[in-house]
């Protein structure tokens, strides 16, 4: 289908007019129109003026107009913006390609030195420059991207596609990367030495903090240890409570071993470290790990004396051997033993130490003091008492707990045999019944400080209250310190009616009797064997 063609005249009578179809393909006979006037002075584009309804009612607003617009005409101005201050070329034929941009000139005014003039030196890339591959002001793609550079440091910047002043020219130099930071005037400033140097140490910190703390790794894993069995002597206490850790770090800070690694893991593995007990240990300076361990589990390490108090003993006797054991002065352990407060001593004791020091064989380490040592015997007692529930027993028999102290300790000092201690007690219990006076020698001689095989006639007469042939009743203390089976029998006598005992053989048996005749004629056979018995 080929073109249509309506009638239109010039004087607005219809005649032919051109109208566009399917195949709307002619040649262009009147080749390329000169650029019109606008395109230079800025003036609207025609068709800006030719809208629908304008001169022409016949022809709609969006046509053409055949004497006027060309399918070969320039393209319309753009938006007013930075376009419009490109100047046109001076220095070439008119006739050149207006669409080329030129370079702006140098200076504070990139777009134009206010007068819209170019200097001597603005000057466009030639095309020598672009074939050499120089782009002192002109990027490759052409002007457009320089175009707006004024406007850079409104935008946001990155490490690439920054570009800087040319401090040499009055151009932009395209590409540049500028490392150092900005100026107040949107430029760039050069890095400084100062901040090469800082990032140096900075660096060389990171490195130095590497090495430091991988040595330090390295240290958790190669533990220091001496060598050897150590030489000297060094005396360390291991406390109560104490851990193996614990242990190597006393060790450690007496110069024993070198760090508690070693200990520990040679204590791996042996089930007899987790015993050591507290105390005061015999070591070397500068031992391994290994070395140390094995002394401390070793016999006769361990610094100490041993002290055994047996039963039946008086206070006056007990810090005698604890002074000779020992090596405490006689004069502290006195002044120990006189404050009772110090000591510990159970309520029911009434401010009496006799018979409140537990026989025993005890540990004494060289620094204890004389006061710790009998904190530690009267600590004992309560203890064991405690175990028997004393006081609770006592109570139910219908007696205090002092007596039946005092009581077990009569039957420590009547009998050897832990069999008859039920039986001592027994008669004991049925003569304060029955107010019959005790008649122990061994009481009698404790409040005369003589043993009871050196008393004599004259002793049996005296008057003290410790005399229980004379008197009635208990004694006001107890006369020695009974160990555990005697208290157990003072809390549990046997029954009946016993009243006598007299030693029978030399092994330290007793005979027991509620009969005065049979009492008389046991101890006429004691005195004929010679065994002690008194008149």
């Amino acid at each position: 289908m080929g073109p249509r063609f309506e009638p239109r005249t010039d004087s607005g009578v219809p005649g032919p007019r051109y109208v566009s179809g399917l195949l709307d393909r002619r040649d262009d006979a009147t080749g390329p129109l000169p650029e019109p006037a606008w395109w230079f002075d800025g003036s609207a584009h025609p068709s800006a003026r030719h809208s629908a309804g304008d001169d022409d009612p016949g022809r709609p607003g969006d046509a053409p107009r055949p004497d006027t617009q060309h399918p070969s005409a320039p393209l319309p101005p753009m938006p007013s913006g930075v376009w419009d201050r490109l100047q046109p070329r001076t220095d070439g034929p008119v006739d050149d390609d207006a669409t080329v941009a030129q370079p702006v000139g140098s200076g504070p005014d990139v777009f134009g030195d206010h007068d819209g003039a170019y200097g001597p030196d603005d000057h466009p890339a030639d095309d020598h420059d672009l074939a050499d591959g120089r782009t002192d002001s002109w990027e490759q793609t052409g002007g457009l991207d320089v175009i707006g550079s004024h406007v850079d440091d409104e935008a946001p910047r990155g490490r690439r596609g920054r570009r800087r002043r040319d401090r040499t020219g009055d151009g932009l130099v395209p590409g540049a990367h500028d490392e150092a930071p900005h100026d107040d005037r949107g430029g760039r400033r050069r890095r400084r030495p100062w901040a090469v140097l800082l990032s140096v140490l900075v660096l060389g910190g990171l490195v130095a903090g590497i090495v430091l703390g991988g040595q330090a790794l390295m240290g958790l894993f190669t533990a220091e240890d001496y060598t050897g069995q150590g030489t000297g002597d060094v005396q360390v206490r291991v406390q109560e409570g104490d851990t193996l850790s614990d242990i190597a770090r006393t060790l450690v800070d007496e110069d024993v071993i070198a760090s508690t690694g070693p200990f520990v893991d040679a204590a791996d593995g042996r089930p007899e470290a987790t015993g050591i007990q507290p105390g005061v240990y015999g070591l070397r300076s500068q031992m391994s790990g290994a070395a140390a361990l094995d002394m401390l589990l070793g016999e006769g390490s361990r610094v100490l004396s041993k002290v055994t108090i047996p039963e039946g003993l008086t206070v006056a006797q007990i810090l005698e051997r604890i002074a000779t054991e020992t090596g405490t002065p006689i004069e502290e352990l006195q002044a120990a033993a006189a404050d009772l407060p110090a000591l510990g001593l159970p309520a029911y004791a009434n401010g009496q130490l006799e018979g409140y020091l537990y026989p025993a064989t005890y540990d004494v380490e060289p620094d204890q003091t004389a006061a710790q040592i009998l904190a530690m015997m009267v600590d004992q007692f309560t203890s064991v008492a405690a175990g028997l529930d004393l006081e609770g027993r006592a109570a139910a028999a219908g007696r205090t707990p002092a007596d039946v102290v005092t009581v077990a300790s009569m039957i420590q000092s009547e009998t050897r045999l832990d069999e008859e201690r039920p039986d001592v007690a027994q008669v004991i219990y049925n003569r304060l019944a029955q107010n019959i006076p005790l008649g122990i020698d061994a009481t009698l001689a404790y409040g005369l400080d003589k043993s009871g095989n050196d008393l004599t006639v004259t002793d049996l007469r005296t008057d003290s209250p410790y005399n229980t042939r004379t008197r009635t009743g208990l004694t006001p203390t107890p006369i020695s310190s009974p160990g555990e089976a005697s208290l157990e029998a003072a809390l549990t006598p046997t029954s009946g009616d016993l009243l006598y005992y007299v030693l029978e053989n030399a092994d330290g048996t007793h005979f027991f009797t509620a009969d005065y005749a049979e009492f008389q004629a046991a101890r006429q056979r004691c005195a004929q064997a010679g065994l002690g018995c008194g008149g």
